[in-house]
């Protein structure tokens, strides 16, 4: 059964002078989700977000919000609450009485005793019972984000807005915020729109990315299908790491193509779900993902299923625990990035900058794709 959708916009634009920084953009999130805008600086990510929030209005179109149109709405008639990059807590109070803020300033005001039974509440949902006495400048940067949290979480919105909520953290803390962020929606079960440049954050929290670029939506989709199947270049360097090897199509079908590099080798690709068919002549690169190229010593030989084999020199080495990325230079096809698991590397012993291998690949996992 399909939910019914708690966001839509519908030929969104929105102008600042001449600036265009969304472009009649149409979108839909279901009730519930864990819907994320990705994409660089500039692509109108948050500007979509601050016209759900109501901070800006659009010149042209409709945004609702559970089925009501909220076009003129100021943000204080809105059912959402946002959690800002740098939380925006008060310093002067403590934590119960940030996280309770909200309902203070709500007429009528409710009575203090169900004030702070509420606020126990939401202490206890963040996994931060007895902190409510607490000054925000004694609370790390991960507890200081969980009270931000529950500030928004307690007027029970029917969106919450997270802008870039984790910037602000350390890499190994960022990860931890991330599962609690995962865990905490699902408990609430309702829908939590992040904004954020980083894909890491979005493929490991988010039920749907929405990529953006100068305004558009260039894909939509879950992180599997945006990561095995994106429908451009744009997509597949955006979303994790990927080799592109330039050429033309030489030959093409509704399932993939064969395309010709500078070097005068062909390779064939598929076509990623939902991506536009190539055409016989066109500009396209092949896509080939680090993790998925095997690296091999000469007398190993390649495996038995490779479809693409080419001889090449490893010219840099980084260990990352659990794998270990290669750069190699490769006889007709230039620099290629080559991502070797742990228990590979147990097996061949690794490799050193300088020496010989072989490389290659499968058709079948390679994408024919535009070069958008």
């Amino acid at each position: 059964m399909t939910r019914p959708n708690d966001i839509e916009f519908t030929n969104v634009t929105k102008r600042f002078g001449d600036v265009v920084a969304v472009d009649n953009v149409s979108l839909s999130v279901e009730r519930g989700a864990f819907f994320s805008f990705l994409g660089p600086s500039g692509c109108g990510k948050t500007t979509s977000l601050r016209m759900i929030a109501g901070f800006d209005q659009p010149t042209e179109g409709d945004v609702k919000l559970s089925g009501q149109s909220v076009v003129g709405v100021p943000p204080y008639k809105r059912p959402v609450n946002m959690v800002f990059q740098h939380y925006a807590l008060f310093p002067h109070f403590n934590v119960g009485d940030n996280i309770g803020y909200g309902l203070r300033q709500r007429t009528p005001q409710p009575a203090k005793a169900d004030i702070d039974r509420q606020v126990s509440e939401m202490l206890e949902l963040v996994r931060l019972s007895g902190y409510e006495n607490r000054r925000i400048w004694e609370l790390s940067g991960g507890q200081q984000q969980r009270v931000a949290l529950a500030r928004a979480l307690i007027n029970h919105p029917t969106v919450l807005l997270l802008d870039e909520p984790l910037a602000a953290l350390d890499r190994k803390l960022r990860r931890e915020m991330q599962i609690e962020l995962q865990t905490l929606q699902r408990e609430v079960g309702i829908t939590f729109i992040l904004v954020t440049h980083d894909q890491e954050e979005a493929l490991s929290m988010s039920d749907t990315i929405c990529i953006m670029h100068d305004g558009q939506i260039v894909q939509t989709g879950s992180p599997t299908a945006l990561y095995d199947d994106p429908v451009n270049r744009y997509v597949a360097d955006f979303v994790g790491k990927s080799n592109f090897f330039e050429g033309k199509v030489v030959e093409a079908d509704d399932h993939g193509a064969h395309i010709e590099t500078a070097s005068g080798r062909a390779f064939a690709g598929r076509n990623p779900r939902n991506a536009i068919s190539l055409k016989n002549g066109s500009s396209a690169v092949l896509a080939v993902r680090p993790e998925i190229i095997f690296i091999a010593s000469p007398k190993t030989g390649a495996p038995s299923n490779a479809d693409v084999e080419a001889p090449a020199v490893i010219r840099n080495r980084i260990f990352l625990g659990e794998q270990t990325e290669y750069l190699v230079e490769a006889e007709g096809l230039g620099e290629v990035l080559v991502r070797a698991p742990k228990h590979a590397e147990t097996q061949t012993g690794g490799f050193n900058p300088g020496d010989q291998v072989l490389i290659g690949w499968q058709s079948a996992a390679a994408l024919a794709l535009e070069d958008a």
